[in-house]
C-alpha cells in the first residue's frame, strides 16, 4: 500500500509522528512518501544545512520525503502564525501533486488547513483521507487567542466542523476528544481512538546521570522537571508561583525547566527577576541528549491551563514521562488525569492552582524513594502496553488496511 504522509512538520523537527512512523509502516511492508515543509519548529527559525527554495527532494533513511516552501514562523503572533500555516497550505497545494506519486491513503497530520490539499489529492486518485487530530480547532486556535475576530472565529468553525464530517476516517487521542467530535456531527464509527506515542529512539529509563547532575549544580537536590515546549497554554507561572512558595521551607526542592518555545525566554527573565534560585532553566537539547537530561530528576511534571479543551488532550510529555520511568505530578484535568490515574504512574492535581501545585511537589518530595521508583515503573508498563510505537503502529496499520480494502 502507498501511504503519502501530509504533514507540515517532519524530522529534523522533533515529531514522534514522523520518520519513526514512516518506517515502522514500511517495515510491515508499505511505501511511504511525504509531504513537508523546511523544519524550522520549535523555533521558527531554519534548521542548519536548510534554506527556502520552491521545493526539495530527499531520501531519510529509505523514505521519499518532498519539502515546499513556508512561511517559517512558531512565535506569539497570531498574523505570522496563521500566514506560517496557510503559506504551507499553499505551497503543497501548489506543488504537491506534481511531487507524490498516486497514493492509496492519505494521511493528514494534524492541521485543517492541509484538508483542501488532502481533498484535492482525493479527488485526483480516489483515496481516502485520515485525519490525525491532535489539536481540535477551531477550540485550540480560540484559546491561544491568536484570532479574535468574532467573524473569522465563525467561518473557520464552520469550516473545521465541515473538515472533520467531510474526512473518510479521524483518528483522535482520547475518548474525550471522540466524544466531543461525535456532538458535532462525526459519526462514531469514522472516528478511532490511537493513543500517541514518544521519540522512543532517544527516551529510555537509565540511571542518573551524577557527572550532568553535579555539572548543572543539582546534587543533593530532589529535581522536579519540566521537558519540554513552554508556550502559552502551557500556563508556567503557576509554575513559577509554586516555586516562590516553596522556596524558603523546602530548599532542597529545585524545579528545573528544560526546553524552549514563545514563553522561554520571559519565563527565564521572570524567575531572576523574582529571585527564584530553586528554579533553574535548560536550554532546549538535542534529542539524544533527553535520556541523560531525564534521569536527572526525580518528578516528571505536565501543566496546562485549566480550559475546557484540555479536559480531552493529552499532552506528548505524558507518554514520554512514562516511558522514561519516571513518576508525574500532572496538573490537567480529564483524559490526561484518568490515564495518570489509571496507571499508577504518579499524582494528579488542580491545574492553574500555585497552593496545589506546591502541596502536590511537597507530597512527593515525602514519598520514599522506594514509593516513586513504584509509580516510574507502573507508568512504564502502562506506556509499553497501550500507547508504544508498537502498539500505535498496530492500530494505524489494521485502520489503513480496512480503509483500503473497503
Amino acid at each position: 500500500m502507498k501511504i503519502l504522509f501530509l504533514t507540515q512538520w517532519f524530522q529534523p523537527e522533533p515529531f514522534f509522528k514522523g520518520l519513526p512512523f514512516a518506517k515502522a509502516l514500511q517495515d510491515r511492508g508499505h511505501d511511504v512518501e511525504v509531504l513537508t515543509g523546511f523544519p524550522n519548529y520549535p523555533g521558527g527559525r531554519l534548521y542548519p544545512g536548510y534554506r527556502i527554495v520552491p521545493w526539495k527532494n530527499e531520501d531519510m533513511e529509505g523514505v521519499a520525503v518532498h519539502r515546499v516552501a513556508l512561511y517559517p514562523s512558531h512565535d506569539r503572533s497570531g498574523t505570522k502564525r496563521i500566514l506560517n500555516y496557510l503559506s504551507f497550505s499553499l505551497s503543497s497545494a501548489t506543488l504537491g501533486p506534481f511531487l507524490v506519486h498516486k497514493p492509496d491513503i492519505v494521511y493528514v497530520y494534524n492541521l485543517v488547513t492541509l484538508v483542501p490539499v488532502a481533498r484535492m489529492i482525493r479527488s485526483l486518485h480516489s483515496c481516502p483521507i485520515v485525519i490525525d487530530v491532535q489539536d481540535l480547532w477551531p477550540d485550540s486556535v480560540q484559546n491561544s487567542e491568536m484570532l479574535r475576530n468574532a467573524t473569522l472565529n465563525t467561518l473557520l468553525t464552520r469550516y473545521c466542523l465541515s473538515a472533520y464530517r467531510n474526512a473518510t476516517h479521524l483518528v483522535v487521542l482520547s475518548q474525550g476528544m471522540k466524544a466531543e467530535l461525535i456532538s458535532r456531527g462525526v459519526p462514531e464509527k469514522r472516528i478511532s481512538v490511537i493513543h500517541n506515542w514518544c521519540d522512543e529512539d532517544n527516551i529510555r529509563s537509565i540511571e542518573k546521570d551524577v557527572a550532568l547532575s553535579k555539572s548543572l549544580n543539582l546534587e543533593g537536590k530532589f529535581i522536579v522537571m519540566f521537558a519540554g515546549t513552554m508556550g502559552i497554554m502551557q500556563g508556567l507561572d503557576t509554575v513559577l508561583d509554586a516555586a516562590s512558595l516553596l522556596k524558603a521551607r523546602y530548599p532542597s526542592i529545585k524545579i528545573l525547566l528544560v526546553g524552549d518555545g514563545v514563553e522561554y525566554a520571559r519565563l527565564k527573565r521572570l524567575a531572576r527577576q523574582k529571585e527564584l534560585t530553586n528554579v533553574c532553566c535548560l536550554d532546549r537539547q538535542p534529542p539524544e541528549a533527553m535520556s541523560r537530561i531525564l534521569s536527572l530528576a526525580d518528578v516528571m511534571l505536565v501543566h496546562l491551563k485549566d480550559k475546557a479543551l484540555f479536559r480531552y488532550t493529552i499532552p506528548s510529555k505524558v507518554q514520554a514521562y512514562m516511558a522514561a520511568a519516571k513518576p508525574v505530578l500532572l496538573a490537567v484535568r480529564g483524559d490526561a488525569a484518568d490515564i495518570i490515574q489509571a496507571s499508577g504512574g504518579g499524582v494528579v492535581i488542580e491545574p492553574d492552582n500555585p497552593k496545589a501545585l506546591a502541596r502536590g511537589i511537597v507530597e512527593m518530595h515525602k514519598f520514599p524513594e522506594a514509593e516513586l521508583k513504584r509509580m516510574g515503573a507502573s507508568g512504564a508498563r502502562y506506556y509499553l502496553s497501550n500507547m508504544s510505537l508498537a502498539a500505535g503502529v498496530k492500530k494505524f496499520n489494521s485502520l489503513f488496511c480496512s480503509l483500503h480494502n473497503h
